[in-house]
């Protein structure tokens, strides 16, 4: 029985979004259990999950704004159902965290309160982008850091292949290096060092590096995993969401024309629909926070119920997978690769 702590306040719309989905969840997973996490007033409204053998409210007395600073969810707002649903890991009592809510925040209070694994010096966000494949492509860092080392985008990808390998069962998968070109002598010079790093950790195993991948390799699934950091990550992953957008803007408009235009706009519907559900966003909902010491998983704020049962979903098969033990194992095997490039790297620096 995999137990999940949910933040049901978080995101644009909270309970309305985040309980329904919840029930939905369980309907499709006997061998779950959900912990709850609202203020006091809002289990009146749901009877039905209030009476559901699998479901036990936790209450919460504050909840942490979608616009709030990181230094007001961290020190003023310490019964947050953020803070709270994360507290249920770091105590054992659910083996994962979900919410929708403040991004800069959830990384944060997990950060605090669970603290990073050995051999970690930053947490990244991890999820998938749809590709041409009709899976999807896992990327990482999604924007929890803007300014990465070399060092950081190895700590990802070791970090990435343990995702993958825990969710999707394949054993070796392939990671890329996001750079402006295939070339090794291409890139910046955190780039260029990233490259050596990958390199280094393919040769003792503890990676199946692809090379450089430029941009149009994350929707071609030229790989499994793609690094980066957080700027360009995050770009990358609104990209995608504007092109989901974007499809079903046409087809709406092109309905709304005159007969000629409707009459294409049918005979174009079946690919056109098909081609929008695979790359719709709400499928790949649930970023995993990789590097802290228990499982946190985040949706998207703006998500719907279904969207948000993705999240579920994911979080579900990350625990159900051993997830965080699949991490533990790989950072410790690729320790002394990561260690020796940050003792360089703090060599480096204060030289």
């Amino acid at each position: 029985m995999i137990t999940i702590a949910v933040d049901c306040m978080g995101g644009d719309v909270g309970p309305a979004v985040t309980l329904p989905a919840c029930q939905a969840f369980l309907d499709d997973h006997p061998e779950a259990r959900l912990l709850l996490v609202s203020l006091p007033s809002v289990a009146q409204d749901f009877p039905v999950l209030t009476n559901h053998e699998r479901c036990t409210w936790v209450t919460a007395t504050d909840v942490i704004a979608m616009d709030d600073p990181v230094e007001i969810a961290l020190r003023k707002k310490k019964d947050s159902s953020m803070r709270v649903a994360i507290t249920q890991v770091k105590d054992g009592l659910a083996d994962v965290a979900v919410s929708a809510g403040n991004t800069g925040a959830l990384m944060a209070i997990a950060r605090y309160v669970l603290k990073t694994l050995d051999g970690i010096d930053r947490p990244a966000i991890a999820s998938q982008l749809p590709n041409a494949k009709g899976a999807g492509t896992t990327v990482l860092d999604l924007g929890a850091n803007v300014d990465c080392t070399a060092e950081h985008l190895l700590q990802f990808a070791v970090m990435g292949s343990a995702l993958v390998v825990a969710i999707t069962g394949q054993v070796s998968p392939s990671v890329g290096l996001l750079n402006v070109g295939e070339e090794v002598i291409k890139g910046n010079e955190s780039i260029k060092k990233a490259g050596i790093l990958l390199r280094n950790a393919a040769k003792s195993g503890d990676l199946n590096f692809y090379g450089n991948v430029e941009g149009n390799d994350i929707f071609a699934g030229t790989v499994d995993i793609v690094v980066c950091d957080g700027f360009v990550g995050n770009v990358a992953l609104k990209t995608s969401e504007g092109l989901a957008a974007m499809i079903g803007g046409f087809m709406k408009q092109e309905f709304s024309r005159n007969i000629f235009t409707k009459l294409g706009a049918l005979v174009a519907y079946p690919v056109l629909s098909a081609f929008k559900k695979r790359v719709d966003h709400r499928r790949y909902n649930g970023a995993a926070l990789l590097g802290l010491r228990g499982l946190v998983f985040k949706s998207h704020g703006s998500a719907d119920a279904f969207a948000f049962e993705q999240a579920l979903g994911r979080a579900y098969d990350a625990a159900h997978n051993q997830l965080l033990s699949n991490v533990r194992d790989r950072i410790a095997h690729a320790e002394p690769l990561i260690a020796a490039a940050m003792a360089e790297a703090s060599a480096s620096t204060t030289a």
